[in-house]
């Protein structure tokens, strides 16, 4: 899109674009030179105690959506239908899923990064790296995609250079990691949240003006196939229907919401679990709305444009043009807007790319430098400041990869697609951890090893498949001298805009994807494996995991897999200690820190010989998989005493207790 306008002509943009981008800058950092600062690691990382609900909920919920929300949803409506909007079954089902299944694990643990969580449970570096590796992998790629994403925009539409543009982002993000916090982050979602909300309603009700009334917003894209829900067609093949995007969306929303940082670093902010669910399940309406109002957004520009398509009479590139193109040409009346519209894109890349900087810099310290000998016993500021020195080298990555993009097309749509392969082997690898007592180390690393493969294979055997692009029937029947406003004229075609793709960022691959149309030839195997929708990559990677780790877990089971039963599921644990047989082997896990730990309770060492845990807390079962069986509960903490008396086992103690019990009781204390 190329506009026949002067620079004075959009100076007020030019204007509106600087000085919001400098309020979005300094407003989420003014605490950070007027209020409190950020003193330790754990107010960096978690923002204790001063992020309201409110502000969490409208975070949690930018980060669901992201910036395709604003952008690639009303180009999907536009020119594929309303398929792609019954991913919203999938994300409102893995809401209470991640709030009563993977919280209740967490929140307890006192981790700081979520991948901790299966060193404590798996006692294996390699799971954690594996796990964390692909977190840290796959984020660097979104995020090179997210960046550029909105400098093409801003080249197209007001003449920003793209790598201007991307040096900002990058520039202003590494000032956020340096100077803010999980705090600084989640106020710029806050702020691009609401002007994203502000501005889409502003569209909705000028689609109102511009087509006559607010019905038509629905009954013209009705008219023209645009609305067509509950299509349930047992088609794999099929880019997507009912079925693929309920199915597809709960696996991949349930790795991204249960196991990715960015998400669980939020939720272990909060004070309390109750805080977390309340949080969590009023954000269902949150994100509905939010996701509608996208929706609604497309069926206002469509109906606008129903009976002249900008892209089909030359006047736009690429379809995700369609909104940009929408703002300039019916807000031409309004100086200023084109500015504002084009900045929180701007922002809303900002936001995103901050807010995962935080992330990937906490995972990268946690997971894979502080075990090094060399960090080993350096201070709390010193942790922080590696952090934040981690980010900003993140920083400078990130914007490499954007330009890495910019060069080579074809690289958004291969990102999107690993990221898609990645979810199913990460959330299988959880669900092993959480709800499956005889998971090991051996059968997690497997699961993902083989998931990984399998998903990598067929993702691009995909790209061996030839298929054709179908969008929905447009006309330009209507279009007149009249139909835009005066100053819009097509665009040249210059070298950089006939190589350059502007697919929209999302954590979601298919919003990029090609619509595969059916072949009319049977094709054979591996095409029919190739040709299946990327839909059911996430829970084709879940299913693997699960079933190759239990099965190799079962097979290699042995006494030395135990760990403390607080890792666990508590539903699963107690399920577990029902079942017939012995019970499995537990033991306390040190490193296991309670949330809000009492401080007139202090840490008691196992190794301490004056503590002897109870009796009671010793549980008799039958197992046909361990020899020596034994659940050590000291998960409740005790209060110590200023002097303990010794408490070696009674003599009446000793009657309930064979000789190898005993002993097999000291190992475990020690």
């Amino acid at each position: 899109m190329l506009m026949a306008r002067t620079f004075m002509d959009l100076l007020w943009d030019y204007g509106v674009f600087v000085v919001f981008i400098i309020f979005s800058t300094l407003v989420p950092l003014w605490g950070r030179f007027f209020g409190k600062k950020e003193k330790t690691k754990a107010d960096y990382v978690f923002g204790l105690g001063t992020i309201s609900m409110g502000a969490m909920m409208l975070s949690i919920a930018r980060g669901t959506l992201g910036v395709r929300s604003f952008l690639g949803y009303p180009s999907e409506l536009f020119y594929r239908g309303s398929a792609m909007w019954e991913t919203l079954y999938g994300m409102v089902t893995a809401y209470p899923i991640v709030c009563f299944v993977f919280i209740p694990v967490y929140f307890n643990l006192g981790v700081t990064s979520v991948y901790q969580y299966l060193d404590l449970r798996f006692n294996s570096r390699l799971v954690r790296c594996l796990a964390s590796g692909t977190y840290v992998i796959r984020s660097l790629l979104n995020l090179g995609v997210t960046v550029y994403t909105p400098t093409v925009a801003l080249n197209t539409v007001i003449g920003i250079p793209y790598w201007a543009s991307l040096l900002g982002i990058s520039a202003i993000s590494i000032i956020f990691n340096l100077l803010g916090g999980l705090k600084a982050a989640i106020m710029a979602d806050v702020i691009q949240g609401v002007t994203m909300i502000l501005i889409s309603i502003a569209i909705i009700i000028q689609s109102m003006i511009n087509v006559g009334g607010f019905d038509k917003i629905f009954t013209v894209p009705a008219e023209n196939g645009r609305l067509n829900f509950f299509n349930f067609t047992g088609d794999f093949t099929i880019r997507v229907d009912t079925t693929s995007a309920w199915l597809g969306q709960l696996f991949m929303s349930l790795s991204i919401f249960g196991c990715q940082q960015n998400f669980v670093q939020r939720y272990l902010s909060m004070s309390t679990f109750k805080e977390v669910r309340r949080t969590l399940m009023s954000n269902i309406p949150v994100v509905i709305t939010l996701f509608s109002l996208a929706w609604i957004v497309g069926m206002g520009v469509y109906a606008v444009y129903a009976q002249c398509d900008p892209m089909a009479g030359g006047y736009i590139n690429k379809m995700d043009e369609i909104l940009p193109f929408f703002v300039e040409d019916k807000f031409s009346y309004l100086p200023g807007v084109l500015g504002l519209f084009m900045a929180s894109l701007f922002n809303g890349a900002l936001s995103l790319n901050v807010s995962n900087l935080n992330s990937l810099a906490t995972v990268t310290w946690e997971d894979f430098l502080s075990p090094l000998p060399r960090f080993k016993g350096i201070s709390d500021k010193q942790q922080l400041t590696i952090i934040k020195f981690i980010g900003s080298v993140y920083g400078v990555m990130v914007m490499g990869v954007g330009f890495a993009v910019g060069l080579l097309s074809g690289v958004i749509e291969s990102s999107m697609l690993m990221t898609s392969a990645t979810s199913g082997p990460l959330l299988g690898v959880f669900l092993l951890a959480m709800l499956v007592p005889v998971a090991n180390w051996k059968g997690a690393a497997s699961g993902m090893i083989v998931s990984h493969i399998v998903t990598l294979w067929i993702t691009f055997g995909s790209l061996t498949v030839d298929k054709e692009t179908v969008l929905l029937p447009t006309s330009v029947e209507g279009c007149t001298n009249e139909t835009f406003s005066a100053g819009i004229v097509k665009p040249s075609k210059s070298w950089l805009l006939a190589n350059t793709p502007l697919e929209v960022e999302s954590n979601f691959s298919y919003l990029d994807g090609p619509l595969e149309e059916h072949i009319a030839r049977t094709p054979q195997f591996p095409e029919t494996l190739y040709s299946i929708s990327y839909m059911y990559y996430s829970l084709i990677g879940t299913f693997l995991t699960v079933i190759i780790g239990t099965l190799v877990s079962y097979l290699t089971r042995h006494r030395d897999d135990a760990y403390d039963h607080k890792l666990l599921h508590p539903a699963v644990y107690r399920l577990s200690r029902m079942l017939p047989g012995k019970a499995r082997r537990y033991v306390n896990n040190p490193d296991i820190r309670p949330k809000n730990c009492p401080s007139a309770f202090k840490k008691i060492p196992l190794d301490n010989p004056a503590f002897e845990p109870s009796l009671e807390s010793i549980h008799e079962k039958k197992s046909p998989l361990e020899p020596a069986v034994f659940i050590v509960n000291m998960s409740v903490p005790v209060e110590v005493p200023s002097s303990v008396p010794s408490a070696e086992p009674t003599a009446a103690d000793s009657n309930r207790l064979v000789p190898e019990e005993v002993s097999e009781l000291k190992e475990v204390r020690t």
